[in-house]
């Protein structure tokens, strides 16, 4: 790693997670990494961080890597309103009790 990033320890451990699952599916697939990096538009280095869960590699190169294994789908629902239980909850609360009609004058 080029930069020193400072990070909660869940999210880095979630990156290394991820550059382990996208290595072992570029491994089922059998891609060289030659390959797969040339594919995503890459360097190999650079695929190789990836893989290790390096969050110094650009959010773009990580993108082009789950789009060339075919993740795009999850990558897109990753923060999918529609599963935001905090954010559905906080704005149930805020809706109001009763809802009153204005008087015309």
């Amino acid at each position: 790693m080029s930069k020193n990033i400072h990070l909660p320890i869940p999210v880095r451990s979630a990156l290394i997670k991820l550059g382990r699952d996208l290595n072992t599916a570029r491994r089922r697939r059998q891609l060289p990494k030659a390959s797969m990096a040339e594919l995503a538009g890459i360097a190999i280095n650079t695929l190789t961080r990836i893989e290790k869960g390096d969050p110094n590699a650009s959010m773009s190169a990580w993108a082009s890597v789950v789009f060339v294994l075919g993740f795009t789908e999850k990558m897109r629902d990753i923060a999918d309103s529609t599963h935001d239980m905090t954010g559905l909850l906080l704005e149930e609360e805020r809706l109001p009790k009763r809802i009153r009609l204005k008087r015309k004058l």
